[in-house]
Parts: structure tokens; sequence; C-alpha cells
């Protein structure tokens, strides 16, 4: 009783006709009891409510074996793909389970249901269904080719029976994603005629107008079309004949959507799409004289009409990937119009007749990596008449996108990554930002850690913190090379950032402490320490496993023990000074001067190391925290910045006597050019010098330059600006300076 309140009477009557051609169609395919056992599960989901009509009223039981004639008839697929499409609506709304369906139908049969359902929840799960990306993730997911075959049935049949519908906005949907996804599956399949009708009907439903003029337009011209067709066909069939080939030639219209197409590409009007029509010239030919007798046809139609050269298209000569072989040339016919002629064998055109061939993918949609292997196995499986064809194509699972995930985020957007791919691969493709504060994540509502691997289908939930950094080991959880890349990037400007941070640290706190900061003291101290590299060191005050406080204590002692060794001249008390009578040296009484003398004893003064001054150079005091003098030149790198702001602590002071003896470190820096030699001149010329020392030499040499800094040991500054200007007079110097640090 509640199975005919299910069903209308147009319904019962529809049920019992497609029931009909179904057993037809499917001839011993099915097994004995297959029928019987379905008909009580349907009449069992029907009479417990189970099951429910669509958004547009539909009968499920009616459309699914409107389904199940177009999979058996349209695709010829068999027993596994027809129980699966009349099944799976049962075992989706829970009227029995997939265990129950493999049980009494077998696992091939529970196989197929399962990939159903499942891509019907990654159907609901996703609104970015538009997207490449959801095409090839319902390959993927899918599994079983013939599930995507199903739905692509399913649509095509959907598309039939919603032209009458009253849920416009509904029907609208359905027919956009026929356009954008459906079609594309099915241009990808080979399943030409399917494609076709997808597109049409959907241009029919989105664009009601456009598709009812260009269907008018092609009404209107149909006789004359038709007419065209036979005068261009006649003198080919008449010379063909002569030429003793079979053959058989077929016309054709091009489908309202490709004209569609045409008229939006070229920006014209229907007139003005010329290529309507082609003509196709299918030869009975020996396998050993196909393309003989193609080319053949070919230099009749060519000599006949004019070709146009920029259209040939050769796949006879190397057939395309798929296996599809023609031979096309488009031709200048009467009246100044381009057709299309097609020219192929009944072997040849089989294979593109029958589907999967994927005949017109040239004009479109280009296959991804391994597709056209894919196809070609699932045509060869097609085009077998034999039952063990047919069963290798039930038998096929697809592993088209097996070197690929794709993952939902959880609004639904799809990203796709790469096999292998973890959570913080994850997180780094979304933004580097939600990355590098990744500390774990969601994935289909669980959490899991930063290396949980990913797989296609699942719904990522990326969980951060502010506090999180990215860490050296995670160059051991990514496997995306985007991902490594941001890692290494965000950990080198975190240890620049840390450089800073330390350096500034050690800084400030040897301030607060009223200790100078001197840059080469602190070289010296980090080398000594055992670090080879300066940021390692600056790394580890950042990390705190370098106190500060010890830097600065073994820093003072590094400076004190310097100074002790330094070659440093102390002199008597001042109150045994014996000045110079030089009446310009004498200073006024209000002035308070440090006259630097060799005989200055009991005033604890030293020279200071980042400017090393010596005899003769313009120089002044600077009273340190110690209570002792440092001693810098005038010209100090540091001089600006210490009368500025400790200019209490400046005291005036000058040399006084002369320099007996006493020598005093500097630097020189010379640059020029790298001759041979030259270096030799150099050393050759301060070796002579009297008073004056080498005690170091550095070069550097750079795209035919060299760069060198020269230790030496002078008493005075007289002595070492004629050292400088002899330095000038060597063939190939350039530049002879002091260095001023």
């Amino acid at each position: 009783m509640e199975t005919d309140i299910f069903f209308t009477s147009e319904e019962k009557i529809a049920l019992f006709g497609l029931y009909r051609r179904l057993l037809k169609l499917t001839g011993d395919a099915l097994q004995k009891g297959d029928c019987r056992k379905l008909k009580q599960l349907l009449i069992q989901t029907v009479s417990n409510h189970h099951i429910q009509r669509d958004i547009f009223g539909l009968n499920p039981i009616i459309k699914d074996m409107q389904t199940a004639v177009i999979v058996a008839e349209e695709i010829g697929m068999r027993r596994a793909s027809i129980l699966g499409v009349m099944l799976h609506d049962s075992a989706r709304f829970g009227a029995c389970s997939i265990e129950e369906i493999e049980k009494n139908y077998g696992e091939d049969v529970a196989g197929i249901v399962r990939g159903l359902i499942r891509v019907q929840q990654l159907y609901t799960k996703s609104p970015a269904v538009e997207t490449e990306n959801f095409r090839n993730l319902l390959l993927s997911f899918a599994e079983d080719v013939r599930v995507i075959l199903i739905m692509i049935a399913n649509r095509v049949n959907l598309m039939r029976q919603i032209k009458e519908v009253d849920n416009e906005e509904a029907r609208q949907k359905v027919a956009a994603e026929a356009a954008y996804l459906y079609a594309p599956l099915a241009h990808k399949l080979g399943l030409y005629k399917l494609k076709s009708e997808l597109e049409d009907l959907s241009l029919k439903y989105t664009e009601h107008e456009v598709y009812y003029h260009i269907k008018d337009k092609l009404n209107e011209t149909k006789a004359s079309r038709d007419r065209y067709i036979a005068a261009f066909i006649e003198p080919i069939r008449k010379k063909l004949e002569e030429a003793g080939l079979k053959f058989h030639i077929k016309g054709r219209t091009k489908s309202i959507h490709s004209i569609y197409q045409k008229m939006k590409k070229q920006k014209c009007p229907f007139e003005g799409v010329y290529d309507l029509f082609a003509i196709r010239v299918i030869l009975e030919s020996a396998p050993e004289k196909e393309k003989q007798e193609c080319w053949q046809v070919y230099s009749i139609v060519t000599d006949m009409y004019q070709p146009n050269p920029k259209r040939l298209r050769d796949w006879l000569s190397v057939p395309k990937s798929n296996g599809y072989e023609s031979l096309h040339i488009t031709v200048m016919g009467p009246e100044g119009k381009w057709v299309e002629v097609q020219i192929r064998t009944e072997r040849m055109d089989e294979i593109a007749e029958r589907g999967l061939a994927a005949h017109w993918r040239y004009k479109g949609i280009k296959g991804e990596s391994g597709l056209d292997e894919w196809l070609t196995s699932v045509r060869e499986a097609l085009e077998s008449n034999d039952t063990q064809g047919l069963e290798a194509m039930d038998q096929f699972k697809m592993d088209l996108y097996e070197d690929e995930v794709f993952v939902f985020t959880p609004k639904g957007d799809l990203f796709k990554l790469a096999k292998g791919s973890t959570v913080l691969d994850f997180a780094f493709a979304i933004h580097t930002r939600i990355g590098c504060r990744c500390i774990g994540a969601k994935v289909n509502g669980k959490n899991v850690q930063l290396r949980q691997a990913l797989h296609s289908g699942d719904q990522v939930e990326i969980m951060t913190s502010n506090t999180q950094t990215p860490k050296q080991d995670w160059l051991n959880i990514v496997t995306t090379s985007k991902a490594r890349t941001k890692i290494r990037q965000a950990l080198k400007e975190m240890a620049a950032k840390q450089y800073a941070f330390a350096k500034e640290t050690l800084e400030r706190k040897m301030k607060n402490r009223k200790i100078d900061f001197d840059e080469s003291t602190m070289m010296r101290l980090i080398t000594r320490m055992g670090y080879k590299v300066i940021t390692d060191f600056y790394q580890a005050i950042a990390n705190e496993t370098l106190d500060v406080n010890f830097i600065i204590d073994r820093y003072l002692e590094m400076q004190k023990r310097e100074s002790d060794t330094h070659e440093e001249v102390t002199y008597r008390s001042a109150e045994g000074f014996s000045m110079t009578p030089t009446t310009e040296e004498t200073p006024s009484a209000k002035e308070d001067v440090l006259v630097i003398d060799q005989n200055l004893k009991g005033i604890d003064f030293t020279l200071a190391r980042c400017c090393s001054p010596i005899y003769g150079d313009e120089v002044f005091g600077f009273v340190s925290v110690n209570g002792g003098i440092k001693i810098h030149r005038c010209d100090c790198p540091n001089a600006t910045d210490l009368r500025t702001r400790f200019g209490y602590r400046i005291v005036k002071a000058r040399w006084a006597g002369k320099a007996q003896g006493t020598q005093y470190p500097v630097s020189l820096r010379v640059v020029g050019h790298d001759d041979i030699g030259i270096v030799t001149n150099i050393t050759s010329i301060i070796s002579k010098e009297s008073g004056i020392t080498l005690r170091g030499i550095g070069i550097d040499s750079h795209d035919g330059l060299f760069s060198g800094t020269l230790t030496l040991m002078v008493d005075n500054t007289a002595h070492l600006e004629a050292l400088v200007k002899k330095l000038r007079t060597v063939k190939g110097v350039k530049l002879v300076e002091r260095s001023k640090m």
C-alpha cells in the first residue's frame, strides 16, 4: 500500500517500461536472484520511508533506473555498475548496509556503492566544486573509474528530467555544475556525446534566449545547409568511387554550445561562424592499407578544394597518445565557405566513437600527467566485445592522481598538496604566517601533531599560537619545497633579530657597568671562547646558554691582561718633569692639559686601541670609569660621540719631548692593481725604513684589484707620513691611508 502511495500512476507506467528495457539491455549480465533480491529491497526501502524524493520532486527509484539505462545503453557498463546505481540510495538512506550489499551481491558491487556514497559526501562537503582541484580530487577520491562514469550518467539523466520543474534556482545550480564539472569530466573520458548534451542542456537552462536563438537559426538554415553538404560531397563521392575506394560519408553540424563558444571567441553573430559543419569520410580499408588510402582521399579532396595549411591535423603519422587516429583538413568549399573534412577508417572511427577515446580533447581540456595512459587502458577495456574485456573494465581501479592529495579547510576551500604532505606543509601552503605559528591541527575533528600525514578528503583546521616560532627540526617534518624554503627564511630572519637583540643586550649591560665596548677586543674574546662564527656567539646569548655578566667579566680580564702587556711607557711623576722650554707649547695657566712625556709617572693612562695614536698625532684624553685615562686621536671615529655625550670627562693632551725608541702599533690600508710583484715591492720599501717594523699583512684580491691591511710598529707620525708617500709611488698602488679603527 505504501509503495502505491509513493508512485504516481505515470511513474508506475514509466517504472515497468524502464524495468523491461533494463532487463533487455543487461541480458545475461545479471546473476540468478539479482532481480528478485533487488526488487525486495526496493519495496522494503519505500515501505519503511527510508527513501525520499529529491529537491525537484523526482522519484529516486525512477531516476536511478533511468541512470542505469544510460549506464548500460550509452556507456556499455555491466552488472556491478547497474546494481551499484540501483542500490546506492538504499544504502545512503540507511535501508541496508554496505556489508549486506557485499554479502548479497558481491564485493565489486559493494565497492561501487561505497564509492558513490563517498563521492556524494565529498560533494556536499565543499562549495568549491567549480575548481580544477575539485575535479582532480573527484577522480582520485572515487578510486573506481566506474563511479565517475555513473556520476556523469546520473547528471545527464537529471538534466534531461528537469526541463519543466518549478525550482528555477536549483535548476540553475545543477545546470551550472553540469557545465563546469561534469562536462569537462566527460570530455576527459572521451564521452563526447554525453559531454555535448550536458553543455547544450546547461546552455538551454542558464542562457535560455541564446540557446533558442542559435537553435532557431540552425532550424532556419537546415535545408540550405543540407543542400550545401550534399553539393560539397557529391564531387568527392564520384572521385572516390572512380579511385575504387570503399567508403561512406557522414555530415554533422556542430553542437549549439560549440557554436556559441565560437561566437564569443570570434566576437561575431551566428552568421559569422564559418565552420558550422564537418564532413567525415570513413574508409573500409585493410589494416596494411589504412594510411595509404587515407592520404589518397586527402589528395583527392585538396585537389578539388583549396586547403588551409594551418588547419592540417595529422594524427595518422603520429597518433594521439590516447590512441586517436585521423586526418583533419579544412578546405574552402563552394560559396567561399570553410568546411572541415575528417578522413579515417572504420577501425579508427570505432575507436573515436566508442566514448573513451577522448576524440575531442585537443580542442579544450588538456590531460594531466598519466591521464593519457589511463584513458588508453579504459578505452581498450571498453572496446573489447568479449566477456574478458568487460570483466577487465569491472575490475579497473584508477590511480590517476596517486602522487597528489587534496584537503579541505573548515570553510570548504580546497588545496592540492604533494603526496606525503604533513599538517605543517598544509599550514605553510595556506600562508607563511600561519605556518610559522602552527602548533598542531584538527583533522576530521581529531587533534593531531605537526608531523601528521594528510590524505585526500581530509578536512584540516590549523591551530596556531602567537608564542610559536619556527624550529630547526621542522625541516625534517615538512616534505614540500615551499614549506622548507619558508622555514629556512623564517629561521634566518629570527637569527638576525636574535643577533641584534643579543648584541644590544650585551652593549647595554656593559654601558650600565660603565665599560666601553671595544669591537676588536670583543672579537678576540669571541675567538678565544671557541666561536668560529660570531652569530653562534650571539645566538648562545639569545638562547641564554651564555651569561652576559660572565662575558663581561671575561672581557675585563682580557682588556686588563692586554693593557698590562702592551708596550706602554710609564714615566716619572709630573713633579719631577722638566718641560722643554718652548713658549708655544706652554699652556694657559687656566687650562688643565695632560702632557704625555717619556718620564711621566704616577698617572694611569693607556693608548686607545680604537684609533691607536702614535707620537705626533693630535690627541685628547678621556677619563674612564676606573679612573685611568685613555689617549685618543682627535680624528678617532669615537671622538665626536665621546665629546658630545661625555664632554665633562675629556682632558686636553699633547705629546712633549721627543720619541726615543718607543714604537706604537698602526694600520695602513693599501688598494691597487693585482700586479705581479706589487706586494714584494711594498714589503721591500717597509723593510728599508728605519724606525718602522712590519708586524703583519693581510691581502684580499678580487676582480684584478687587491686590498691589503699592513700592521706596523712606528715611533712617530713623521716616519709614518714619509712611508706613506713612498708607498704611493709604487706602480699599481692607487690608495694608501691610515686606518681609523
